[in-house]
């Protein structure tokens, strides 16, 4: 028996109905009950904990600094000058393989992680899985360790970060399950927000740690062997280690399963298809299964802007290592901070409006940046952080947005199909970033492929009706 409300402790949910129904599982089940705030602050502490690999490892300093720099190629090519077409080519293909790394990466989320968490829902046991992909994703961090710079050790560098962005999706997929045992309907918002804006924290926080670093000479450790890099890796790894230990002892399981739910690992896709398939025949929630599809054609734009971003930064644009990590805490902070504000427009223009804006400001801002490239850095740094400020709203708003047309009682089946087929579609933006460049052995088009994902969801956002709930 859960202990009561007076004493402090969550009261635990319960176990769903086996009717075949949708589940009495969600937000509701909390009431008006508000969650400790020991509970949220771990929650959201989670995201503090694993946004260095994001930021610092994945988009600004390890890969765009370290793994596709000169450092990973032959000594007769890095031996070449800076703008020569041989080495040109040369980092492209760095790059390009990078882009294969993520989009395999996006194609194992898309099988596996969809199913896992299906599955954890079915039997309760979220809290194990945010477990194992955490800790999967540490694992990965501190193999970069031995990731020394010599052309042999590329691939490995690329394996282990697409690994790591396969288990921290996994994990991530637990994580916001979890919201629903520390958020009711009058709080979720303000919770998944804090959750978001301790992500940003935590990442500029970690960068200007790492400026520190730089600025004090790497504390007078040598340069030889990608020691600072590999040094800053397992410095991500042990950050990681330390934030997520509050979320397993603080925050407890959303609920006890639903057991109606449970199937074969198999047979999990079927009851996968076959979700999403009854959202489309059912006229009451067809608007969904379209913003559904929209959305993650679109998000896996935005996500392309931060994957990506200092790539072209570093290598187009020849940003030095301070200035990269400089644009790097710039670009958080804008992010951060045009989310809030835009988050006030939302009940007064709509979601749908918000989206399709920030969409279309980034399609004009990612064009002007490709076709400007000639006039060099400032242009980066202007549409850069043009393209920075509006992902965060087009984020926020896409949640918004979905809880506007989720029908009545089904939240968490519908929130469990948007992390979905948003992996559905997490391959696009790095396949179209790597088929841009391989065609034309210049990085810089692949800024055309990101920008072509924002298109093609900016298209099918369009018809979707911006219905309210029913």
């Amino acid at each position: 028996m859960s202990e009561s409300p007076q004493s402090g402790a969550v009261p635990e949910p319960a176990a769903t109905a086996n009717s075949g129904a949708v589940g009495v599982i969600g937000l509701d089940l909390r009431g008006e009950t508000p969650a400790p705030k020991k509970q949220v602050y771990s929650w959201a502490l989670w995201d503090w904990a694993t946004q260095p690999f994001n930021t610092v490892i994945l988009t600004f300093i390890f890969t765009a600094l370290y793994l596709t720099t000169e450092a990973f190629l032959p000594a007769s090519i890095a031996g070449l000058d800076a703008k020569d077409p041989i080495r040109e080519a040369a980092e492209a293909d760095l790059a390009s393989g990078l882009g294969l790394g993520s989009t395999i990466a996006g194609i194992a989320i898309l099988l596996i992680a969809p199913v896992l968490g299906q599955r954890a829902d079915a039997a309760g046991r979220q809290k194990l899985w945010l477990g194992i992909g955490t800790g999967a994703l540490v694992a990965c961090m501190l193999g970069l360790w031995f990731v020394e710079p010599t052309p042999t050790l590329f691939w490995l560098g690329v394996a282990l970060i697409s690994a790591g962005s396969v288990f921290g999706e996994i994990a991530a997929v637990n994580s916001n399950a979890m919201l629903i045992g520390i958020a009711n309907p009058k709080t979720v918002g303000r919770i998944s927000g804090l959750g978001w804006g301790f992500g940003y924290i935590g990442g500029i926080i970690a960068l200007v740690l790492v400026v520190v670093f730089y600025m004090l000479d790497w504390f007078g450790l040598p340069e030889d062997g990608g020691l600072p890099f590999r040094i800053i890796a397992v410095g991500c790894a042990i950050w990681a280690i330390v934030f997520s230990i509050p979320i397993f002892l603080n925050v407890p399981e959303p609920s006890l399963g639903r057991p109606e739910r449970k199937v074969g690992f198999f047979a999990s896709y079927g009851l996968l298809v076959k979700d999403v398939v009854g959202l489309h025949r059912n006229p009451d929630t067809r608007q969904t299964f379209w913003f559904l599809l929209s959305s993650a054609v679109f998000r896996d734009g935005l996500g392309g802007v931060f994957a990506f971003g200092a790539v072209i930064a570093s290598q187009v644009f020849d940003f030095a290592f301070l200035d990269l990590v400089i644009f790097g805490i710039a670009a958080n902070l804008i992010a951060g901070v045009s989310t809030i504000i835009a988050g006030r427009y939302d009940d007064r223009f709509g979601p749908k409006r918000i989206i399709l804006v920030s969409l279309a400001s980034m399609v004009i801002a990612g064009l002007a940046v490709f076709f400007l490239v000639d006039a060099g850095t400032i242009v980066f740094w202007i549409g850069g952080l043009l393209l920075c400020a509006f992902v965060g709203p087009a984020q926020a708003a896409s949640r918004s947005f979905l809880a506007r047309i989720t029908p009545a009682g089904r939240e968490g089946e519908i929130f469990g199909l948007y992390a979905t087929t948003g992996r559905a579609a997490s391959w696009m933006a790095s396949g179209a970033w790597t088929l841009l460049i391989v065609l034309s052995g210049s990085t810089a088009y692949g800024i055309l492929g990101i920008v072509l994902v924002l298109i093609a969801g900016f298209l099918l956002l369009l018809p979707v009706k911006a219905t309210q709930r029913v």
